[in-house]
């Protein structure tokens, strides 16, 4: 069975919108590493649509030595979204309804890891539904003020701490596993 994992970039105030504007200061080649790592630990993405667009406009054109942007270009990506036609990059396919069904299905399909960046609302859906395998959150050491953040008001779930790695840049990863209802 595939895990899904969300990868997540977040200010120490829980703030996980706009990194483009807060991330690169502390970038190193370790967190280049962690990140290489996991997506090459993963043989899908899904993703929310405005995280779609973004990736799409972007992704299609970059080019690396190291097959990032290869991988990121290759991989089966399904998109959550009730508004955008058919997706436009490479091997997309877009998730209209039943959403919770259909995420169960890929899950039970044989595979790595079913990666989801960013994607806020649809990682709030998923988290309500208890589809969530493992977050894998890098914490950067700044402070937004506001934003959007990945744990909305009222969320109330418990997490399991997995490992944890501190990045000279004083990023600090954490990787979690839910506490399944069952469990608690």
């Amino acid at each position: 069975m595939r895990k899904v994992v969300v990868s997540e970039f977040l200010t120490l105030d829980g703030v996980m919108e706009a990194p483009d504007k807060w991330s690169f200061q502390f970038w190193t080649e370790k967190a280049g590493e962690f990140k290489f790592a996991e997506l090459f630990a993963s043989d899908a993405l899904l993703l929310g649509r405005v995280t779609y667009e973004g990736f799409a406009q972007a992704w299609p054109s970059m080019t690396d030595e190291q097959g990032y942007a290869d991988r990121m270009n290759s991989l089966p990506k399904y998109v959550v979204s009730t508004t955008i036609p058919k997706g436009e990059w490479n091997n997309s396919t877009v998730l209209k309804e039943n959403i919770v069904e259909e995420v169960s299905k890929l899950k039970q399909q044989p595979g790595q890891n079913i990666l989801v960046f960013g994607s806020a609302t649809l990682v709030q859906t998923l988290m309500e539904h208890d589809l969530i395998d493992e977050y894998w959150l890098m914490i950067y050491p700044v402070v937004v003020g506001n934003g959007k953040k990945l744990f909305r008001d009222g969320i109330n779930t418990s997490l399991n701490l997995v490992e944890t790695k501190t990045l000279s840049s004083g990023v600090i990863i954490l990787s979690y596993q839910p506490v399944r209802k069952e469990e608690k």
